[in-house]
């Protein structure tokens, strides 16, 4: 994920790493940005488990994209194609150098822009079939990104939200908690849109 401000310099302070398929082990960096918050190694372990059987042919987005570490690991574990969605002009063109690095272009595509306006252009018809949101923790972004999210989802769609341990998001009635867990910090759940035995 990554927060909204768009004048800080960009400074190279770490890295993460894609976990497993075509790019494993390929360093994703981390530039210093205040709320630029990665989903750790343990999380994106669990939820790309849960995952694994959906997610080869699978048309995936990330909303707030940040390092890209969500969303490339998708592309990496041979989702069909990931538009990975970034306010911040400096992470964009990260995330669009990383791509490049990656010989990704193919399937993975950049947007550099604001979240919520992107959803509010996006076709009906856009129908991904996962989507990530984790988006800075401090903006309170959850209830307007899920008004506008589930029309641009596939019917049988899967949603992954991150959020802080102790809030829980409100869905609309179609969509119901297929996993979750919490760490200290952070509550992360996997939603399924329709019957679950579908």
């Amino acid at each position: 994920m990554s927060r909204q401000s768009t004048r800080a310099p960009m400074v190279r302070s770490g890295s993460v790493r894609i976990i497993a398929g075509h790019w494993r082990g390929s360093r994703l960096p981390v530039p210093d940005r205040p709320g630029l918050r990665p989903t750790s190694d343990r999380v994106r372990e669990t939820l790309f488990n849960w995952l694994q059987p959906i997610l080869p042919g699978a048309r995936v987005l990330d909303l707030f994209a940040g390092s890209g570490a969500l969303g490339l690991e998708a592309a990496s574990r041979a989702a069909a194609h990931v538009q990975l969605v970034e306010a911040d002009p400096g992470l964009a063109r990260s995330l669009m150098a990383t791509v490049e690095r990656l010989q990704g272009q193919s399937r993975v595509a950049v947007h550099c822009g604001d979240a919520l306006a992107f959803l509010r252009a996006a076709s009906p018809e856009s129908a991904w079939d996962i989507a990530f949101v984790d988006p800075p923790f401090a903006a309170g972004l959850w209830p307007a990104v899920l008004e506008l999210l589930p029309p641009r989802l596939a019917t049988t769609a899967w949603l992954y939200l991150e959020t802080p341990a102790e809030y829980t998001p409100v869905l609309p009635p179609d969509w119901a908690v297929h996993r979750e867990n919490r760490t200290r910090q952070v509550r992360y759940a996997l939603y399924r849109r329709g019957t679950l035995g579908a």
